[in-house]
């Protein structure tokens, strides 16, 4: 009868002093989890452009004080600039007055890799005649050596 002593809540109708001290994580991780599916849902809503296949390329990334200016052509031939569509005609008159405010005198050209390197190549002629100093190419990065450092290419090696 009175063997049970010390047992339960020890006699006194108290029970021990414990503390929980742990932080339950899981709503933590449930709202984290809702947000990555949110993200990762939008972010693809959030790219703006044209659908294009561009050339896979290793090469470093180039720093810009300006926002650069791309001229973007498509599968279809389709020229446009800021969304501002061209014929290839008329980008040589059109080039130099978007160019009037710029400081730099720059030209990325982001082409579909289905588009013939004749054609590429009007284009190029089109903006240099435009007045264009600099022309480049606006690639994905992927398979292919990367290119030597200038230290290199200026020694020749």
């Amino acid at each position: 009868m009175g063997m049970g002593a010390g047992l339960g809540d020890g006699g006194g109708g108290r029970r021990g002093g414990t503390v929980l001290s742990e932080i339950n994580v899981t709503p933590f991780v449930d709202v984290m989890l809702v947000l990555l599916v949110i993200f990762m849902v939008t972010a693809p809503l959030m790219t703006q452009g044209i659908e294009m296949n561009l050339p896979k390329v290793k090469a470093d990334n180039l720093t810009q004080q300006e926002k650069p200016l791309i001229l973007e052509i498509d599968a279809s031939r389709v020229i446009s600039i800021n969304q501002n569509q061209f014929r290839l005609e008329d980008l040589a008159p059109k080039l130099p007055a978007i160019f009037e405010h710029r400081k730099d005198r720059q030209l990325f050209i982001r082409a579909d890799g289905s588009v013939s390197w004749e054609y590429l190549a009007q284009v190029m002629a089109a903006a240099r005649a435009a007045g264009v100093e600099k022309v480049g190419m606006v690639t994905e990065p992927g398979r292919g050596p990367a290119p030597a450092p200038a230290e290199d290419r200026k020694k020749g090696g």
